[in-house]
């Protein structure tokens, strides 16, 4: 159970990146595409059924996906198996971490409902997911073999 805790911890920390690579991407896609001479507005963003404006666009889409569903699921079976992973802290750093993560959509929901500031602590709070996944993972480790040093001293008797 302890390597189940560090891989869905990595993976967490991985998913970070894969939502800050897919975000970028749609980012220069668009001002690619505004720069083209583009104009990306509601009617753009709601139209269904018709092929993407620029295909960076599918960028955003893997972000939503990523952000609402997948990394909220991890960090759920992160909390899940920490209660069998003897992790030192392990339930406490799995649970801080989930969360992170529910702040992180709500920051994300509320940045496109109306509060764009909000935008600022999401980006800030996506490194505090990406650095408590890397801490979690660390913490699953397994522990040393080395002998305790009053071990050590006895021996050498």
């Amino acid at each position: 159970m302890r390597r189940a805790y560090r891989v869905l911890a990595y993976v967490i920390a991985a998913e970070v990146v894969v939502q800050a690579a897919a975000i970028a991407w749609m980012f220069s896609g668009l001002g690619k595409w505004i720069q083209d001479g583009g104009v990306l507005d509601k009617a753009v963003v709601e139209e269904q059924g018709g092929p993407l404006p620029f295909p960076e666009l599918v960028g955003i889409i893997v972000h939503g996906i990523n952000g609402q569903i997948l990394i909220p699921l991890l960090a759920l079976a992160l909390l899940i198996v920490s209660f069998f992973a003897r992790v030192p802290r392990g339930m406490a750093i799995a649970a801080s971490l989930l969360g992170l993560i529910v702040l992180q959509v709500i920051l994300g929901m509320t940045a496109r409902g109306g509060m764009p500031i909000s935008s600022l602590v999401h980006g800030a709070n996506a490194l505090l997911i990406f650095t408590v996944a890397l801490m979690a993972a660390n913490r699953a480790k397994a522990p040393s073999a080395a002998p305790h040093p009053a071990t050590a001293a006895d021996a050498q008797v």
